[in-house]
């Protein structure tokens, strides 16, 4: 499994209706509200052979309200 790391901007006011939707899908290990230039940071783990940006779009994103951009950042060895 590959782990990464998805920061997401909501919509001024939106973060807790967009953190529910996302959270009701479970499919993130964690996620946690931050501070700064993005309002939401989701861990999650992608199974081996799927691609990442369509896995991420199709189960993490598609259709969650008030999602106005995302970051991903992908990891490659745990110290």
């Amino acid at each position: 499994m590959l782990c990464v790391f998805v920061q997401i901007r909501c919509a001024p006011g939106k973060t807790y209706a967009a953190a529910d939707a996302i959270y009701d899908r479970e499919i993130v290990s964690e996620l946690y509200s931050t501070s700064g230039e993005f309002d939401l940071l989701a861990k999650l783990y992608i199974p081996e052979g799927e691609d990442v940006g369509r896995y991420i779009n199709e189960r993490l994103i598609d259709g969650v309200p008030h999602v106005t951009r995302t970051l991903t950042t992908m990891t490659f060895k745990a110290y």
